[in-house]
């Protein structure tokens, strides 16, 4: 078991990161704060693995608890699922010394987060991940939200947990490709920070993708202290946080021109890195061949690096333009500048990203 400690003042808390650390919850929970109950928000296939260790574990800890079941997936995340767990934590006389255990991946998080952040105007909640993703990336940070049709996480507010507990024998339960939209997040900390990093992944993506145990739990520990380090100097992404944007801009623009059903956000991610350090070479800022080394090792993570000719350049622009990221009319995005480092370019022109969308189309990378 290894713990990382989040500095950010009142706001500090420990990740707790190792095998089998799913039976310390409840202690977890009670030591964070004083707590009358506590309000556990999952899904039904996450529920039937884990939620009735959870639960014996927060009750050992003499915590009332209750259950709140949520559809699976991106198009739930919802204000109306938002409200069936305000209207839950009514029923369940949720007080404000309560808490919302999120059990599950990064919709989970995100929703249970933004829940906690605004119900009696904020109650304590803690992040208990599940899939790689949300241990790599959403449940590190207090970034909470959920979507509006128009765009991702449009509505949201950043609310820090009060712990992070990742049980990396939770990994075994998750389908391959979930495995893998957890391995974009994490090769995404590798481009933008840390050029070994990556080429350990690199070396490594047979035994990731196989699941070895102690390869994950490296891949795990070194995000989050990637993750850490950058939200420790930047809580509210007014500066350096924003490069952990990267590919996020047209990969969210990709989710949602989908319908946030064909593309999983790893593989839209996985898209967008490809899409954007193009836009980096087409306006000097990397390497030309950046892109293609890139792609190569996604691509060695069996995640899709290829931009399907059904995207129109024009409506992946309008899309990007009402992303959050986009502030008044210029549109800033966190772009690699070589393997390991990443910059924010804070205006970049529309037909520069139409053009890279067009020439990415054009092209065919070979995994």
């Amino acid at each position: 078991m290894s713990e990382i400690k989040v500095n950010l003042g009142e706001h500090s808390y420990v990740i707790t990161i190792g095998a089998g650390v799913l039976s310390r919850v409840g202690d977890i929970v009670a030591s964070s704060c004083k707590h009358t109950a506590a309000a556990i928000v999952t899904n039904p296939t996450v529920a039937r693995h884990y939620a009735a260790k959870v639960t014996a574990s927060i009750n050992a800890a003499g915590i009332r608890s209750e259950t709140i079941i949520v559809p699976a997936g991106e198009r739930f995340k919802t204000l109306r699922t938002i409200a069936k767990i305000y209207d839950a934590l009514v029923d369940m006389k949720m007080d404000r010394c309560g808490v919302i255990v999120a059990l599950g991946g990064g919709v989970i998080g995100d929703m249970s987060g933004f829940a906690a952040a605004t119900y009696m105007r904020g109650i304590d909640f803690v992040q208990v991940p599940t899939t790689l993703l949300a241990q790599v990336d959403a449940s590190v940070g207090g970034k909470t939200g959920v979507d509006l049709p128009q765009g991702k996480n449009l509505v949201g507010a950043f609310h820090q947990p009060r712990a992070v507990v990742m049980d990396t024998l939770t990994l075994d339960t998750l389908p391959s490709r979930e495995l893998r939209c957890g391995l974009a997040e994490v090769v995404k900390h590798g481009i933008i920070y840390d050029r070994e990093f990556l080429e350990f992944l690199d070396d490594n993506a047979s035994g990731l993708l196989a699941g070895q145990h102690d390869l994950l739990e490296r891949a795990v520990y070194r995000s989050v202290e990637i993750k850490r380090d950058v939200v420790e100097i930047d809580e509210r992404e007014s500066g350096l946080r924003a490069i952990l944007n990267y590919g996020h801009t047209v990969g969210h623009a990709i989710e949602a021109l989908s319908g946030y059903g064909k593309f999983r956000h790893g593989e839209a991610l996985s898209v967008g890195m490809v899409t954007e350090a193009l836009i980096a070479e087409d306006i000097g800022v990397a390497q030309s061949q950046t892109a293609s080394k890139i792609a190569n090792v996604l691509a060695k993570m069996r995640l899709p690096v290829n931009l399907d000719d059904v995207f129109n350049a024009q409506d992946i622009v309008r899309a990007i333009e009402v992303d959050k990221k986009t502030l008044g009319s210029s549109i800033r995005m966190a772009l690699p500048v070589a393997l390991g480092e990443c910059k924010v370019v804070p205006d970049i022109d529309r037909q520069t990203i139409a053009s890279a969308v067009e020439r990415h189309k054009s092209l065919r990378y070979q995994g």
